[in-house]
């Protein structure tokens, strides 16, 4: 049924740790929910998020959202708007003010599956509901004591892969973080590493190989030159066969397409971006590439990574927005779940509209107590 309307409802609290790598930081959520309503009363879910900067007020995102974004889709079906392709052409080929591109994608595949009755993994086509999950600290920040604390945790819950910022200045600190995770997870875990960027392409080769001289092995290095040095990766790609390189991530869909034809990457990195995703991961599948799924918001991305044929793992983070839903997505003994809801499954919860919602920018003092995180208890030493 055509969209007859939106709500948009802005949030802002505090994060129950510091999260960041080599290259940010960040202690604060600033996220608004973009609710699409068709004619039937069905509602399309997604999220607009800034990491490092608060949103405006809710009312110059409303006003924002009805000049750029609302014509193109108004009174239109959401099936059909989600198969659109623009022809990418002029003042036609530009972003929105603000971060709507992602919540638009999620918001109109929700309303799109709920419209046909399916979970939006089923009509992206998935022959799977569950896939491995990883767990991943954006702990780059935390101390010694509370990265430990955070894997442990992680451990006892059944995972069985990890993920750790590293890229210090202080090569030594990386390594002392990869001897700490070693102490608190199962022997024979699967470790991944990230640099953020923060090598160049020799720099990497050489902290790789010591590294993997010190006894830490690694199923992949994700990011560990610059996103656009593409002769750097494939060359890194090529001189470091105990390892693989997984990239993509700070690139669109056709950095991504350019990263793949450049030979660039053992695994593609995704996100959010639903139709984006599905387009890159078909291209990745038809040159027989593996795709993983990087941190998504609520982790939505499972639903993609259940219905793409060459993803293997999913990022989790422990990221205090559980709150924000009725029922956020399952996680249980290292797997994450797909919903078999209508849509992706994930409802705004009206006590997170009550008791959360922030109409008006506050300043960072202003924030109070972070939302409790049921997944992750508080950590000492943050």
């Amino acid at each position: 049924m055509p969209l007859s309307g939106f709500r948009i409802t802005r949030f802002q609290f505090a994060r129950d740790r510091l999260i960041g790598d080599s290259q940010v930081r960040a202690d604060d959520v600033n996220v608004a929910a973009l609710e699409l309503i068709g004619e039937t009363g069905n509602i399309g879910l997604g999220f607009i998020q800034t990491l490092f900067h608060p949103l405006p007020d809710q009312a110059e995102i409303e006003a924002v959202f009805k000049h750029e974004a609302w014509p193109a889709i108004a009174g239109q079906e959401a099936i059909g708007l989600v198969h659109r392709v623009s022809r990418p052409r002029g003042g036609n080929q530009r972003v929105f003010s603000l971060p709507f591109h992602e919540a638009l994608q999620v918001a109109l595949w929700d309303l799109a599956a709920k419209e046909v009755g399916l979970p939006l993994h089923k009509l992206l086509g998935s022959r799977r509901d569950r896939v491995r999950a990883y767990a991943s600290g954006l702990d780059f920040h935390l101390s010694d004591e509370a990265f430990r604390a955070l894997f442990s945790h992680a451990a006892s819950l059944g995972y069985q892969a990890f993920k750790i910022k590293v890229g210090h200045p202080d090569f030594q600190r990386d390594m002392r973080r990869l001897d700490l995770l070693k102490e608190v997870i199962p022997a024979g875990s699967q470790i991944m590493i990230d640099p953020n960027e923060a090598w160049n392409s020799k720099e990497a080769l050489v902290k790789l190989t010591a590294i993997r001289d010190a006894g830490h092995d690694l199923l992949w290095v994700e990011d560990p030159i610059l996103r656009h040095d593409f002769e750097g990766l494939r060359t890194l790609r090529r001189a470091v066969n105990w390892t693989q390189i997984n990239s993509g991530e700070y690139l669109d869909a056709s950095g991504k397409r350019l990263l793949m034809e450049n030979f660039g990457t053992d695994l593609l990195n995704v996100h959010g971006q639903v139709t984006d995703v599905m387009r890159i991961g078909w291209l990745a599948a038809e040159l027989g590439i593996p795709v993983s799924l990087g941190n998504t918001f609520l982790e939505v991305g499972v639903h993609m990574a259940a219905a793409l044929p060459e993803v293997e793992w999913l990022e989790y983070s422990f990221q205090n927005f559980d709150h924000l839903v009725e029922q956020p997505i399952l996680i249980r003994d290292g797997f994450a779940y797909a919903p078999d809801r209508p849509g992706h499954g994930l409802v705004l919860s009206e006590v997170a509209r009550e008791e959360w919602s922030r109409p008006k920018r506050l300043d960072r003092s202003q924030l109070g107590e972070p939302p409790e995180n049921p997944r992750l208890p508080r950590l000492s030493g943050v």
